[in-house]
C-alpha cells in the first residue's frame, strides 16, 4: 500500500477530485465517477463490478481506514492531503474526508437483467435522492436488478451512490432507452409489470397475487407515469387515507417492495 501526499492543488494526479460538484453537473463524460463517504468506499473496494482509479483521503482518515485499505489493489494509488487543502480541491467541505475515483465500463444490456424474478423500474425520475433511495429499497427488499430509462438520472451520479448506501455500486442495473420499449422487453421475457400510480381507479395492491416474474414500475415526482406505461402495464395503489394526493416515490417503491419480499 503506497499513499502519497498531495501538496499542492495543481498536482495532476488529483485532477479527478477538482471541483467534484462542477463534475457532477457535467455527467463524468470521461467515464469516470466519484465516492464519498466510507460504506461507499467500503462497498467499491469489495463486491462493486467497477475499476477502482485512486483514492483521495484526509490525513485524520489514514489511521480509522487502516483495514480497509489493506483491501486496495497494489496498483491503486492512494492520495492524502491535509483536510483544508483536500476541501480547496473538492471544491466544498468534505467532512467525511474520504474520496475514490471509479471507471464506469460498458453498461449491462436490458438483456442481461432479464433473468431475473424481480426488478425495478425507474422512469424519468430524474431527482438523484429519489433514484439513490430507490436502489437502497431495492436492496433491501431482495430486488434482483434495477432498469431506468434514458431520462432518469444516472445512479453513479455521487450523491446517488451515497443515498443508496453504496447498493448502486453492487446492484445490476440497465440505464438507457425508453419506458415503452423497457415493458415490452419484460412482458415479452414473461414479467408482468406493476405501474405504481395513486389513481383510485387502480388496484389495490394488497389484493394481488404476487406473480413469479414480476417488475414494479415506478415514475417521476409529480406527474407520475406517463398514460402509455400505465396502458402498457398493471395499474397498482397503495391504498390511503382520503383526500390525500400521493406520497415520495421511494417510499411508495419501499412499501411495494416490502409486501412483495414479504409474500414470497
Amino acid at each position: 500500500m503506497k499513499i502519497t501526499p498531495i501538496l499542492e492543488r495543481s498536482d495532476p494526479r488529483i485532477a479527478p477530485y477538482i471541483g467534484v460538484r462542477e463534475r457532477d453537473l457535467t455527467g463524468g463524460a470521461d467515464g469516470r465517477f466519484i465516492v464519498e463517504g466510507k460504506v461507499p468506499l467500503s462497498i467499491l473496494l469489495t463486491k462493486s463490478r467497477f475499476q477502482v482509479d485512486s483514492l483521495f483521503l484526509g490525513e485524520s482518515r489514514l489511521a480509522p481506514l487502516s483495514d480497509l485499505l489493506e483491501k486496495v489493489p497494489d496498483d491503486v494509488p492512494i492520495y492524502t492531503a491535509p483536510q483544508k487543502l483536500m476541501d480547496e480541491i473538492a471544491g466544498f467541505p468534505i467532512h467525511r474526508g474520504i474520496l475514490a475515483c471509479a471507471r464506469k465500463g460498458p453498461g449491462l444490456a436490458l438483456d442481461d437483467l432479464l433473468d431475473a424474478r424481480r426488478l425495478l423500474v425507474l422512469n424519468q425520475i430524474s431527482n438523484h435522492d429519489n433514484v439513490g433511495a430507490a436502489f437502497r429499497n431495492a436492496a433491501a427488499f431482495g430486488i434482483e436488478g434495477v432498469v431506468l430509462d434514458a431520462q432518469s438520472c444516472d445512479p453513479l451520479y455521487r450523491k446517488a451512490i451515497r443515498v443508496s448506501s453504496g447498493s448502486s455500486l453492487w446492484l445490476p442495473f440497465h440505464h438507457g432507452g425508453t419506458g415503452d420499449s423497457q415493458i415490452a422487453a419484460l412482458k415479452a421475457a414473461g414479467f408482468t409489470v406493476w405501474a405504481m400510480t395513486p389513481n383510485s381507479q387502480a388496484a389495490a395492491l394488497q389484493s394481488q397475487p404476487i406473480p413469479d416474474k414480476l417488475t414494479i414500475l415506478l415514475g417521476a415526482e409529480g406527474p407520475g407515469l406517463p398514460q402509455n406505461l400505465l396502458e402498457a402495464a398493471q395499474p397498482i395503489r397503495i391504498p390511503m387515507q382520503d383526500g390525500f394526493d400521493s406520497i415520495n416515490v421511494a417510499t411508495a417503491g419501499a412499501i411495494a417492495l416490502a409486501h412483495v419480499f414479504s409474500k414470497t
